[in-house]
């Protein structure tokens, strides 16, 4: 009876890491819908909405550390406790990246962009199945998705350097239009690292399952392979 409660407590851990997870990923697709959409409202709707993100992270964290002081866990339970404190680590800092792009948001105002937006939609939505897959290899325990999935960043980083070069045209252009070429170069920057963070999640997932923390490499999945 008590590891069957045990069990049930620490489904539960991951049910509730798997609903932050679906926060993030709102937070970060919305972050750049409001940009599109220049909707100033709705950006800062998505700020003060941060901190039910950030409230979610620590609820989870209160309940996994009860969790290891009143069941003492076994190694394999206390690894996947281990990587629940870590991936709601990730997650909170990838919902400060959808937050930061909302701020510049409300920097820009209601100026349009120097720019349509088409690869920075693009990086959001690639980062964001990137992380629902993360999380599903981590559920099911699954080190080949885990395996796989850090390979793909170097798409995000593909159309993060598309961005980049673009802006610098313009900038060269017209000089004018730095600012505002600096504040899309900082929305793609945030939705590169989210999907940086993708990886660190993987790499989590590895270890919950064999008990080796491996360091992942976008280019091959594993570092130290060429």
């Amino acid at each position: 009876m008590i590891r069957e409660t045990f069990e049930r407590d620490l489904q539960r851990l991951q049910d509730e890491t798997l609903i932050l997870g679906s926060m993030v990923e709102n937070a970060i697709l919305e972050s750049v819908g409001v940009l599109k959409r220049r909707d100033v409202e709705g950006a800062k709707r998505l700020i003060a909405q941060d901190r039910f993100i950030n409230q979610k992270r620590f609820d989870i964290e209160e309940e996994a550390l009860v969790l290891i002081a009143t069941q003492q866990p076994m190694a394999v339970d206390l690894r996947t406790i281990a990587a629940v404190l870590d991936i709601t680590h990730e997650l909170e800092r990838i919902g400060d990246y959808a937050k930061g792009i909302a701020r510049i948001s409300l920097m820009i105002g209601e100026q349009p962009l120097i720019k349509p937006l088409v690869d920075v939609p693009r990086m959001a939505e690639k980062a964001c199945d990137m992380l629902h897959r993360a999380l599903e290899a981590f559920v099911t325990q699954d080190v080949v998705l885990a395996r796989s999935i850090p390979p793909e960043d170097e798409e995000v980083d593909d159309l993060y350097n598309q961005v980049y070069r673009e802006l610098i045209t313009y900038i060269l252009s017209d000089p004018r239009r730095i600012e505002g070429a600096n504040y899309l170069l900082w929305v793609a920057h945030n939705l590169e690292r989210s999907a940086d963070r993708v990886t660190n999640i993987c790499e989590r997932v590895i270890f919950t399952v064999t008990g080796e923390m491996t360091e992942l490499d976008s280019d091959t999945g594993l570092a130290g392979l060429s």
